[in-house]
C-alpha cells in the first residue's frame, strides 16, 4: 500500500474531494513521517504538532462549498518568510523569538487556497551563508544544498506536500537538486514579497519546492489563481532544445556533463530537437555583475543588523556584507549589465523552446558546512526567467542529479510542461 505522506499532492488532491480520505488521516500520515525521520533530518525550525492538527480538524470540517484548491495538503515555509502563527527568526540569533503579526502574503495567499501550513523549515543565516543543521534525506553526511536547506529536504523526505523556498542566487533550484525533488523558480515577482525578509531588491524570488512537477504546477496555480497546466499531460509535440552549460561550463564535474549528453540524447530520441547553444557576451558578463548586485543590496537590506547587533553576524556574512558596502559605487553599472544581459537573452532564446542546462556543479557536496556552488543557478536567475529542476538520476555517490530547464520571462507555464517532457524522455 502506497504510504499516504508520498503520495504526490496531485493524487491526494483528488482523493480529498471526492471524499476518500480526510484532511486529518492525510496530515497523521505526514507526522507519522516527520516523527520517523526529523531527529534525523532536522528539516524544521519550528514544528508545532497540536497546532497542525487543530487545522487538520478544522479544514475537515468546512463545507465543500468552501474548501480550496489546496484543500488539505500541506506547507513548509521557509523561515525568511513571516508567519502569525509561528515564529519567524530568519535563520540569525538576532531575530530569535521574532514573532510577526501577520503572515507573508505569498503564505496568506497558500492558506485562503486551503494548504496548512506544517511549520517553518530550516533557512541559512538570512539565506545568505551560515548553515542551519539540516541533512540531506538521501544521505545524512552530506548538505541539503542551501538556502532552502529545510523546504528542499522536508519535501523530498515526504514531510509536506510543497516548501516555499527563496532564491537569490541557486537557492530553490541547487537544494531540490541535491535532495532530489524538482525545484520551481519562477519568473521574478509571480509570488508577491510581502512579509519576506528580503536580501536582494533585484533577485529574491519565491519559489516552490516539490516531489512531482505537477505538484508544483497545483501548488503555484492554486496560490496566485493563474494557470500554470498540467504537466503530467504530454504536449502535443516534441521541444526544441537548446544544450547550453553557460559561461560556468568549468564547474560542471564529469557525471553532471555525461549527465547532460545522456538527457539530450534521451530527449532526441523521444523526438526532440536538441542543438547547441552558446550564451552571447551580454549574458556571460553577469558572472561579473551578479556578485555586486546581491551582495551590494544585501548591504543595504541589513543595514540595521550591522548597526545594532554585528556581533550576532557570522563570521562569512559580516566579511561579504563589508565586500558589499564597497561595491556601493557600482551598483547601478551592474544593475545595467542585467538589463542588457535580460534583452540579449531574449533575443538569444528565440529559435528554442527551453535551454536544457545542468542544476548543479555534480552530486551535493560532503559535509554539512558548505551547501555548495550557485554556478549554473545565478545566471538565470539574474535574467529573471523561470528555472525548473527535475531530478533524473544518480551520481558516483548515490546521491541525487538533476538537469535544469530554463525558458523566457514569463513563460512559467511552458517551462514546467517542458520539464516534465524532458524527464520522462530521460527516466521513461
Amino acid at each position: 500500500m502506497t504510504d499516504l505522506a508520498l503520495l504526490p499532492a496531485t493524487q491526494a488532491a483528488q482523493r480529498l474531494r471526492a471524499g476518500t480520505l480526510s484532511a486529518t488521516e492525510l496530515t497523521e500520515a505526514l507526522l507519522d513521517r516527520i516523527a520517523a525521520r526529523e531527529p534525523l533530518v532536522k528539516a524544521f525550525a519550528w514544528l508545532d504538532v497540536a497546532a497542525v492538527r487543530r487545522a487538520a480538524a478544522a479544514a475537515d470540517a468546512l463545507p465543500a462549498s468552501a474548501r480550496g484548491p489546496l484543500f488539505g495538503l500541506s506547507l513548509g515555509v521557509k523561515d525568511v518568510l513571516d508567519t502569525a502563527q509561528f515564529p519567524s527568526q530568519y535563520g540569525s540569533p538576532i531575530w530569535a523569538g521574532h514573532r510577526p503579526r501577520s503572515d507573508a502574503g505569498c503564505v496568506a495567499l497558500a492558506r485562503r487556497a486551503g494548504a496548512q501550513v506544517m511549520g517553518k523549515t530550516v533557512t541559512t543565516e538570512f539565506a545568505t551563508r551560515q548553515p542551519g543543521p539540516t541533512a540531506n534525506p538521501a544521505n545524512l553526511g552530506h548538505t541539503p544544498g542551501g538556502s532552502s536547506s529545510g523546504s528542499a529536504a522536508g519535501a523530498a523526505d515526504g514531510f509536506f506536500h510543497a516548501g516555499f523556498g527563496t532564491q537569490t542566487a541557486g537557492s530553490v533550484v541547487r537544494p531540490a537538486t541535491y535532495c532530489g525533488a524538482v525545484g520551481f523558480k519562477p519568473s521574478f515577482g509571480t509570488l508577491h514579497r510581502a512579509g519576506m525578509k528580503v536580501m536582494s531588491e533585484t533577485l529574491d524570488t519565491i519559489g516552490v519546492i516539490t516531489r512531482t512537477v505537477g505538484d508544483a504546477a497545483l501548488f503555484m496555480g492554486g496560490i496566485t489563481g493563474l494557470d500554470f497546466g498540467n504537466p503530467e499531460v504530454k504536449p502535443g509535440r516534441a521541444p526544441r532544445l537548446g544544450l547550453c552549460f553557460g559561461p560556468t561550463a568549468d564547474m560542471a564535474s564529469a557525471e553532471t556533463r555525461a549527465l547532460l549528453e545522456r538527457a539530450a540524447a534521451a530527449a532526441a530520441k523521444a523526438g526532440a530537437t536538441v542543438v547547441p547553444l552558446e550564451m552571447p557576451a551580454a549574458v556571460n558578463a553577469l558572472v561579473q555583475a551578479h556578485p555586486v548586485v546581491m551582495n551590494a543590496e544585501s548591504a543595504e537590506a541589513l543595514a540595521w543588523e550591522v548597526d545594532n547587533a554585528a556581533a550576532q553576524l557570522s563570521e562569512g556574512l559580516a566579511e561579504r556584507l563589508g565586500w558589499g558596502r564597497s561595491q556601493a559605487g557600482g551598483l547601478a553599472a551592474a544593475r545595467q549589465v542585467f538589463v542588457s544581459a535580460q534583452a540579449a537573452f531574449a533575443e538569444a532564446i528565440q529559435g528554442v523552446d527551453a535551454l536544457l542546462t545542468p542544476s548543479a556543479p555534480g552530486e551535493a557536496p560532503e559535509g554539512l558546512g558548505w551547501t555548495g556552488d550557485p554556478a549554473f543557478n545565478f545566471i538565470w536567475t539574474s535574467l529573471l526567467v523561470p528555472c525548473v529542476t527535475v531530478p533524473v538520476a544518480t551520481g558516483a555517490k548515490g546521491l541525487p542529479l538533476g538537469v535544469q530547464i530554463v525558458t523566457g520571462m514569463g513563460q512559467d507555464r511552458e517551462a514546467l510542461a517542458w520539464a516534465e517532457w524532458v524527464r520522462q524522455a530521460v527516466v521513461g
